[in-house]
C-alpha cells in the first residue's frame, strides 16, 4: 500500500430475524434501529414450517407478504428466509457478520453466539397498538393483563409465541408489585383502571380467586374481551351472569384451564368417546403437587386448598365425557391443621357411569387419567394435564395402541391462540370448553366450599369484592397473598 493512502474501513454487518407477522410498528422501529448498528442489515424471515416447530402460533400472513413488508421499510440490505434451528449460526459465519441483535425481550436467549460476534438486545417497543400497514385487515390485540404472580409471568412468555397479539401493559392495585413487573417484561404500568381499560383491547385476569368476578365484570362493562385464570368464580349464578353481560356486548368471556385447549388433550377425548373402548362406563382423574405450608394455596382459609387450586384440572375430564347432569356428588378431605383440604377426593355417579377426582397439595400421589369402557381403557400418566402421551389397553394383552402429541412450552399459548381467535369471529373452538361446563365447574366449587363450611365466609368476601366492577373497590389482601396480585 502506498505511503498517505488512506485505510479502507471494514463494513459492520449487523443480522437479525423475527417472524414479522402483521407488520407493525414494534417491527418497524427494530429494523429502523437494527440499521442503525452498522452498515449493512441482513434480516432473516422464518418459515411456516419452523414457526410451527419452534411454537409460534397463528402467524396470518404468507411468507412472501411477510418478506415484502420488511422490504418496504427500506432499511433492509439483504432478505434471507430462516428454516432451521441452529441456522444463525451458519448464517453468522457464511455473512462474516459483525452484530446479531432481537428484541430486549429475548434477552439473554442469544448469549451463546457472544463467541461468534457482539449480541445486542434493543429496547423493547412499547403501545404497538396497530400495524402500520393500511392493507392489514387485521387488528392486533392489545391484551393488559390484571395481577402479577407466577401465572402472568408464564402468560407473557408464552403470548409472545403467538401471533396477532401483544401484552401492552399491567394493572395492580399494589403499585410496587405493578412497576417491579412492569419494567421485567418492559411493559407499562397504569396506577388508574380507567387509563388501564382505554389502554388495551382484551384482559387477562391473573389476580387471586376472590378477586376474578369483579375484575371480570368491570373489563366486560368497559368493553373489553376477558381470558380468565381458572377458577373463573366459585358460584354458579356469578358464573351466569358474566356470561349474559359478555353476550349482551358481544365480547368473548374464556376461562384459561389449559388443558382443555392443548392439542393432546382433545385427541385423548377422541379415541376415548371414538367407540374403540366400548361404552364408557368410568373415569378418574388426579393431580397432586407438593406445596409449601406458608404458600398461598396452603394459607387462605377461603380460598386455599387442593380442590380450589387444583379441582379445575381434574373436574374437567369427567364434565367433558359424562356432562354435567351427575345424579350425586361427596366430598372427601384430608385437612391440615389450619383446617384447609391437602387432598381433596370428590365422587360423582351419573346414570351410565361414575367419576373420581382427586387432588392435592400436602399428599402426593399417582397422577394419572383412566377412563375405562366395555371394551378397554385409556391410560395418561402424569402429567396428563399436559397431555402428550397415552395408551389404550384391551382385554388381549398383547394389544396397546400407542398415541403422542406434541405440547409446547407450558401451554399457556394454545388458550391464548383460541382466545384471540374467537376475538376474531371464529368460533370453530367454542367446543373445547363451553359456558356450560364453565357454570358447572363454578356450581362444583360453590358445593364444595358449602360443604367445608367456607359459604358464609364466602358470601361476605363475595359481597366485598363483587361490588369492584361498578364502585372501583379494591380486594382487601395482605401478606404473601396479596404479592400474588
Amino acid at each position: 500500500m502506498k505511503r498517505g493512502a488512506a485505510v479502507e474501513k471494514k463494513m459492520t454487518k449487523v443480522i437479525t430475524y423475527g417472524t414479522f407477522d402483521l407488520f407493525h410498528e414494534g417491527h418497524y422501529r427494530l429494523l429502523q434501529r437494527a440499521k442503525a448498528l452498522g452498515d449493512y442489515l441482513i434480516v432473516g424471515v422464518t418459515t411456516e414450517t419452523y414457526d410451527r416447530a419452534r411454537g409460534k402460533l397463528n402467524v396470518v400472513d404468507s411468507l412472501t407478504t411477510r418478506i415484502e413488508n420488511v422490504r418496504k421499510t427500506g432499511f433492509v440490505d439483504e432478505v434471507i428466509v430462516e428454516e432451521t434451528q441452529g441456522q444463525k449460526f451458519n448464517d453468522i459465519k457464511k455473512y462474516d457478520i459483525d452484530i446479531f441483535t432481537v428484541g430486549s425481550d429475548w434477552t439473554g436467549c442469544f448469549d451463546y453466539l457472544k463467541d461468534f460476534c457482539e449480541v445486542i438486545y434493543l429496547e423493547r417497543t412499547k403501545n404497538i397498538s396497530s400495524t402500520i400497514l393500511r392493507e392489514q385487515k387485521q387488528h392486533i390485540q392489545r391484551i393488559g393483563i390484571i395481577g402479577t404472580g407466577r401465572i402472568a409471568d408464564r402468560f407473557v412468555l408464552e403470548a409472545k409465541l403467538v401471533s396477532g397479539v401483544s401484552v401492552e401493559g399491567v394493572y395492580n392495585p399494589h403499585t410496587e408489585s405493578a412497576l417491579r413487573f412492569a419494567n421485567k417484561w418492559e411493559i407499562n404500568v397504569y396506577e388508574n383502571r380507567e387509563e388501564f381499560y382505554t389502554a388495551v383491547d382484551a384482559v387477562y385476569v391473573a389476580s387471586p380467586h376472590e378477586t376474578h368476578y369483579g375484575y371480570v365484570k368491570s373489563a366486560l362493562e368497559h368493553g373489553k374481551h376477558v381470558l380468565c385464570e381458572k377458577p373463573m368464580v366459585l358460584r354458579k349464578k356469578q358464573a351466569e351472569e358474566l356470561m349474559r353481560c359478555a353476550k349482551e356486548h358481544k365480547l368473548i368471556l374464556f376461562e384459561g384451564i389449559k388443558t382443555a385447549y392443548c392439542p393432546g388433550f382433545h385427541k385423548l377425548l377422541g379415541i376415548a368417546c371414538s367407540g374403540v373402548i366400548g361404552s364408557i362406563r368410568n373415569v378418574e382423574a388426579c393431580f397432586t403437587k407438593l406445596e409449601s405450608e406458608n404458600s398461598r394455596e396452603l394459607t387462605n382459609h377461603i380460598y386455599g386448598g387442593s380442590f380450589i387450586e387444583l379441582g379445575s384440572y381434574v373436574m374437567l375430564p369427567i364434565l367433558k365425557i359424562f356432562g354435567k347432569e351427575y345424579e350425586d356428588i361427596r366430598f372427601e378431605t384430608i385437612k391440615n391443621e389450619k383446617g384447609l383440604d391437602i387432598f381433596t377426593k370428590i365422587s360423582l355417579r351419573y346414570p351410565d357411569g361414575i367419576a373420581t377426582a382427586t387432588c392435592g397439595l400436602g399428599v402426593k400421589s399417582e397422577g394419572r387419567l383412566l377412563i375405562s369402557g366395555t371394551k378397554g381403557y385409556l391410560v395418561a400418566e402424569a402429567p396428563w394435564w399436559k397431555t402428550t402421551y397415552f395408551e389404550v389397553y384391551y382385554e388381549d394383552q398383547e394389544r396397546v395402541d400407542k398415541y403422542s402429541e406434541i405440547f409446547l412450552g407450558d401451554g399457556l399459548r394454545y388458550e391464548i391462540s383460541d382466545f384471540l381467535s374467537m376475538i376474531n369471529g371464529n368460533h370453530n373452538n367454542e367446543f373445547k370448553l363451553t359456558r356450560g361446563e364453565s357454570a358447572a365447574l363454578a356450581e362444583i366449587m360453590e358445593q364444595f366450599m358449602l360443604a367445608e363450611g367456607r359459604e358464609e365466609q364466602l358470601s361476605e368476601r363475595m359481597e366485598n369484592h363483587g361490588n369492584m366492577g361498578t364502585q372501583g373497590m379494591q380486594p382487601k389482601v395482605s401478606g404473601e397473598y396479596a404479592d400474588c396480585l
